[in-house]
């Protein structure tokens, strides 16, 4: 036998071919164009483009169309039954899809996954793999990234795994999930693929006449455009005349799905079907010759491709859980991997914590340390300043209460010489009869205006000395007169009643009157001493 094809498989890569209008944009090259080429011409050289092409998109650093080169390549090692190399290819491919993040990819190898499991029955693991496909479909086709024919192949994987299994019920709800998607972007057209397992459903379900028509049509159909895919058809024919008992037309049907298998080197598993089948229906006619001769051609075909002693066989019951447990393996390791990456970033944040913590504990302190010394240094200028204006203020009072002595020492001077004037003035008045009338009279005139013009003089020097003394007591009592001012500065400077009498040329009874009226207008209480209030200004 050249050739066996997975007729999943081959139905798979026909059902992309009809069902999908938009596709992933894969890319090609001159390899995989020539691989393509030789797939079902020249295995070897198929296999070598196919490497090539690999070679080439692993260069290019092209995941997506490295991953379909793979897939490809391992599909075609499993139509030749080298499920070994078919095997690992997809687990290659998934591994790339996974690190990828290529969920179209992942898809497309949990299909081809499912259909290598359901080929030894191991049926859990199919439909997991095959579940897997769909749900991923399911969430690309809600996102728009793929359109409804990679998600029709998904279901109609599962129609044709559950029919293969003479699970009809369940089959036909998957066929009818593909109907909904097909019809729901193609309404005025027809697919054969759907359209031919419809109509074996319909035998199945006793609707012989409708069966008949719909497979009659698919048959012309594929006649046309896929004769291989006649050995289905063919099959789907003789299932139906089996049912219906018309056991001439269903042995006529096996063969000829028999023969075009045979002469196409595809669906080589339905080989296996038809000879059993045929065995049964020879052996129900007591044709035991015929019968023995069929079931030992299937049982010689089971054994060689599926059969315990296949190195097929051996070697996927050797790698039969690789997959999984390197999957398991591997999301362990990044299990551990994240754990250790967390706990890095929770003792760096616990770290930067305490750092921050700690920087910010110092801040504190030296905040507080460079406000404390701040407040310190400025409390001693603080001090230091009042000190120094202490200071000042003292050596300027020094210097107001030395002048002001000297003013009064002056005053006093200013005093006895107005007394001795005063009294040479009487002593003149007393004699003036024996003296010049007219000199005595310019005499007297002129000490007259030079009482006047010691006050004056005296007043002048009181305000070189306290600059703002009247504007300060002027400002805060403003009825004071001009009077008052002077009984002011010279109660200031500590004057008796009678040297203000002297100086100011009044009596003294007049500067005692002076004092109560200046007392008024200060508002001071009795009990206030009028000396020290006054020199506060």
């Amino acid at each position: 036998m050249k050739k066996l094809l997975l007729v999943f498989n081959f139905l798979i890569i026909l059902l992309f071919q009809n069902f999908s209008s938009g596709q992933i944009p894969y890319q090609t090259n001159k390899y995989l164009e020539e691989a393509r080429k030789n797939k079902f011409v020249n295995f070897e050289k198929a296999v070598h483009n196919y490497e090539k092409s690999i070679a080439y998109f692993t260069y290019k650093k092209d995941t997506l169309n490295l991953i379909n080169s793979i897939h490809e390549l391992s599909e075609l090692y499993g139509h030749n039954l080298n499920y070994g190399k078919s095997y690992d290819g997809y687990w290659k491919a998934l591994f790339l899809a996974e690190e990828s993040n290529d969920e179209f990819s992942k898809s497309r190898v949990y299909q081809s996954l499912g259909w290598l499991y359901s080929f030894y029955n191991r049926n859990k693991k199919a439909l997991e793999n095959f579940d897997k496909a769909l749900d991923i479909s399911k969430k690309l086709y809600l996102k728009k990234e793929i359109d409804e024919g990679y998600l029709i192949s998904d279901y109609f994987s599962k129609a044709n795994f559950y029919r293969y299994n003479r699970d009809f019920e369940t089959a036909r709800k998957y066929v009818d999930s593909c109907f909904i998607y097909f019809k729901s972007k193609n309404n005025q057209t027809q697919n054969y693929f759907l359209e031919s397992e419809r109509g074996f459903l319909l035998a199945i379900d006793g609707q012989f006449d409708t069966s008949e028509k719909i497979l009659n049509e698919s048959y012309t159909y594929f006649k046309e455009n896929n004769e291989s895919y006649l050995v289905i058809v063919h099959y789907f024919f003789a299932q139906l005349y089996q049912i219906k008992g018309a056991l001439k037309k269903s042995k006529y049907h096996y063969l000829k799905s028999l023969e075009l298998s045979s002469k196409y080197n595809s669906h080589m598993n339905y080989q296996i079907i038809n000879h059993k089948e045929l065995s049964t229906i020879y052996y129900d006619s007591k044709e035991y010759k015929d019968a023995f001769f069929h079931i030992n051609k299937a049982i010689g075909l089971e054994n060689k491709i599926f059969g315990i002693n296949s190195k097929n066989n051996e070697y996927l019951f050797e790698i039969k859980d690789k997959y999984r447990l390197q999957k398991t393996e591997q999301e362990q390791i990044l299990k551990e991997q994240r754990l250790l990456k967390l706990e890095h970033k929770q003792k760096l944040s616990r770290l930067r914590s305490i750092l921050l913590f700690i920087t910010l504990f110092f801040l504190i302190i030296f905040g507080f340390m460079v406000f404390k010394n701040l407040k310190r240094r400025h409390k001693r200028e603080k001090i230091l300043l009042k000190q120094k204006q202490k200071i000042k203020l003292k050596e300027n009072k020094k210097a107001i209460d030395l002048k002001n002595k000297e003013l009064a020492k002056s005053a006093l001077q200013l005093i006895e010489k107005d007394e001795f004037i005063a009294g040479l003035k009487n002593a003149l008045t007393e004699n003036k009869e024996e003296l010049n009338s007219t000199t005595i009279n310019k005499v007297i005139k002129s000490i007259q205006s030079g009482v006047g013009s010691n006050w004056k003089e005296f007043e002048a020097r009181f305000i070189d000395i306290n600059q703002d003394f009247y504007k300060n007591i002027k400002q805060d009592f403003p009825p004071l007169t001009q009077t008052d001012l002077k009984i002011c500065a010279l109660i200031k400077l500590n004057f008796s009643s009678k040297d203000m009498s002297s100086l100011l040329g009044i009596s003294i009874e007049s500067v005692h009157t002076s004092r109560y009226r200046l007392r008024k207008k200060l508002k001071l209480d009795r009990n206030d001493n009028l000396v020290e209030f006054v020199s506060k200004y």
